[in-house]
């Protein structure tokens, strides 16, 4: 698991193809003070997609980490690693040691679709940016709630339709690679893995033809609605 706070704005250094599979090169400076080099199978979120380590080419600890990764055409196809060139940058993070702070939100590395850019407006230090989602996806995406944009946990600010905005601070402009997007770029999203659930309870919480049925779930819902949450 991942919390959406990267650690390296890093670079892909080589995409290798083997069919319709890729190998791919990922340079950045992963090894922060008080944790030890990346190790073989480890997994690594690279923009928001998470890959496992299989070669490690530079360990990092002083100086960057170098390792490489397999991405199937599954994940080629679905995220926006299949269209990277070289020297693109990735936002990379760890997993999430045991005890370690949840400082953003509970991310999985498993993309669920690509959105992109629609508007980029400065805002004092900060800039605002508008992205639209997938139409599948805009019923996960709430006014403050949490969403994975290539790798970096955000909040939302408010959604119309399949478009949301978001707020970047200037560490987060920093430190991340959405600063440097251009209007139409795509970006890996993940909804949060909260409001998926509820998504679900919603969906099977109900009589296939008729009102909620008595069971604990139907129960559980009421009690939502009746709260203001759903």
């Amino acid at each position: 698991m991942f919390t959406g706070l990267v650690e390296s704005k890093g670079s892909l250094v080589r995409r290798t193809q083997h069919g319709r599979d890729a190998r791919l090169v990922i340079r950045g400076e992963l090894v922060a003070p008080g944790r030890d080099p990346i190790v073989l199978g480890e997994s690594i979120a690279i923009d928001g997609v998470c890959l496992t380590v299989d070669v490690i080419v530079e360990p990092g600890g002083p100086g960057p980490t170098v390792f490489e990764a397999d991405a199937s055409s599954e994940t080629l196809a679905k995220t926006t690693l299949g269209g990277l060139s070289p020297g693109a940058p990735v936002n990379l993070e760890r997993a999430l040691p045991i005890g370690g702070r949840l400082g953003g939100h509970i991310v999985s590395g498993h993309v669920d679709g690509v959105g992109r850019v629609l508007e980029k407006i400065p805002t004092g230090a900060a800039q605002k940016i508008v992205f639209e989602a997938p139409a599948e996806l805009a019923r996960f995406i709430a006014p403050k709630g949490s969403i994975c944009v290539s790798g970096v946990s955000l909040t939302v600010n408010g959604v119309s339709g399949a478009a949301f905005d978001v707020m970047l601070i200037p560490h987060t402009r920093d430190k991340t690679s959405l600063d440097g997007l251009a209007v139409g770029a795509p970006v890996n999203l993940e909804v949060d893995v909260l409001a998926r659930y509820v998504a679900r309870l919603l969906e099977v919480g109900r009589a296939p033809d008729g009102p909620a049925d008595d069971s604990p779930d139907s129960r559980l819902l009421s009690r939502l609605r009746a709260a203001g949450f759903i």
